[in-house]
């Protein structure tokens, strides 16, 4: 029989028989408990990351990384290669960027692919081969464009009309011919936030198949372009294989009626694959993905009679979400009494949705568990909460701890490799934490945490002592 307080909890979240465990696929391959019942991360122990680096920390497990990024590449090339072809594919610059990261998975095999001046700059810095990167975007400004064709990028993804001419203009000025792409919104709505499906037909990104046979006639048209093929992207966090099968079949639909005009070489079907975020979700394993995606694609070729293109995938989140741990320190817990006669435990730690947003832009799901020790108390539903003043400010919104979870317990949360880092801001003035990369034992900052001198460093009116009388 569920108690007041379990009868607060969705139907999808499970008592754990361990509230101490470290659910599979949930957390790095790397994490296990130490002997002291903290967690150990890259070979490092949680009080030994805190010990150096403080609370809130980003930890970034740099092999999960890594291995995921290989484990990707190899899948979908040998997927590819069965049927005659190739594969490449993407790291989502978006999801979370820095050198290190961008020089982990650029050794394993992967391309990067950037939406504003800032991530290709970071992607240069790191010594990312300009040809082995892709520019996406639905409003990539002039001064982007100029510097992302005179670095000679690999691919430019075209994204609306007004791009054409912008492209175009830039590598005429620059004396070269860019290589494009034309994204083409399929109409296959994503089983998954609306805010994270990307290809139905009203929303930003992309173009209808009718408005885009048009604009591939205008891109062969240019001599400062060369068309490179197809780009669609149905969304993130997505689970299964049917979402992109259906549409990998009307993506080719018109690159079939494209053919008559010209080659077209390429075809990027996106990805956006998920990753498990609690116990209860259940990612495709890539093997998997990779030839499930690829057989679709090379019977939707054999069945119009043409060649199977070369393929391009961006997986996104799954190459670095799982790689990444963030580790709190509990402030202080208050039970909430609730007029139904149910008490919800609030768990208050160091940090919020200023370093992870994404509970409160969509209500996305985490887990947690204590780092710093494990307990025999009783499971406990709890919230866990960050120290903005937002109502909103959920960081974990339904988990099982330990029920005696108390000030001072290490906290750490999952599954924050990717949109944590990437979206992080100074709400109340609050500094953004540092991304510490372990590996063998070690650990290292790849990204600085702020201070509150750097906060007070962008304020014009404290270097001109402003309105001062």
């Amino acid at each position: 029989m569920l108690s007041p307080a379990d009868s607060l909890a969705p139907d999808w979240l499970l008592m754990p028989e361990d509230a101490n465990a470290l659910p599979d696929r949930v957390w790095p391959a790397s994490a296990s408990r130490a002997d002291d019942g903290g967690i150990v991360l890259g070979g490092m122990t949680t009080a030994d990351i805190v010990r150096e680096h403080g609370t809130p920390v980003l930890v970034l497990d740099e092999e999960e990384v890594r291995t995921r990024a290989r484990g990707f590449h190899d899948a979908f090339s040998s997927a590819a290669a069965a049927h005659g072809t190739t594969a490449r594919v993407y790291y989502a610059g978006k999801a979370f960027l820095s050198t290190a990261v961008a020089r982990w998975v650029t050794a394993e095999g992967l391309n990067v692919d950037v939406c504003t001046r800032g991530e290709l700059e970071v992607a240069l810095a790191a010594g990312v081969d300009p040809a082995r990167i892709g520019f996406h975007g639905n409003n990539k400004l002039i001064d982007e464009i100029e510097r992302a064709v005179t670095v000679g990028i690999g691919t430019i993804i075209i994204d609306s009309a007004i791009e054409v001419e912008r492209v175009a203009a830039a590598a005429a000025r620059s004396g070269t011919v860019q290589r494009v792409l034309v994204r083409v919104n399929s109409g296959v709505h994503a089983e998954t936030h609306d805010f994270l499906a990307t290809a139905h037909e009203d929303q930003k990104f992309g173009m209808p198949p009718a408005d885009a046979e048009a604009v591939v006639a205008r891109i062969r048209e240019l001599p400062a372009l060369e068309f490179a093929g197809l780009h669609c992207h149905i969304g993130s966090q997505i689970f299964g294989v049917a979402g992109f099968r259906e549409s990998a079949a009307r993506v080719l639909e018109l690159h079939e009626r494209l053919r008559a005009g010209g080659e077209v070489p390429m075809l990027n079907l996106g990805g956006g694959f998920g990753i498990a975020y609690t116990s209860v979700d259940d990612p495709t394993p890539i093997a998997q993905l990779a030839a499930e995606i690829v057989d679709a694609v090379a019977t939707g070729c054999a069945d119009r009679g043409i060649p199977v293109p070369v393929l391009a995938f961006e997986p996104g989140r799954a190459i670095v979400g799982t790689a990444g741990v963030t580790l709190y320190e509990v402030g202080t817990t208050k039970p909430v009494r609730l007029d139904s006669g149910a008490t919800r435990l609030y768990v208050s730690v160091d940090g919020g949705m200023s370093d992870n947003a994404r509970p409160a832009l969509y209500g996305a799901q985490y887990s947690a568990r204590i780092a710093s020790r494990t307990s025999t108390a009783e499971p406990a539903l709890v919230r866990v909460v960050g120290r903005h003043c937002e109502s909103g400010d959920i960081v974990v919104d339904h988990e099982y701890l330990p029920g005696d979870v108390a000030p001072g317990d290490l906290l750490a949360v999952p599954a924050t490799g990717a949109y944590c880092a990437s979206l992080s801001s100074n709400y109340n003035h609050v500094p953004r934490p540092a991304v510490v990369a372990v590996s063998g034992g070690t650990s290292r900052v790849i990204v600085r945490g702020e201070t509150i001198d750097d906060l007070l460093a962008r304020d014009a009116g404290i270097s001109t002592n402003e309105g001062a009388r």
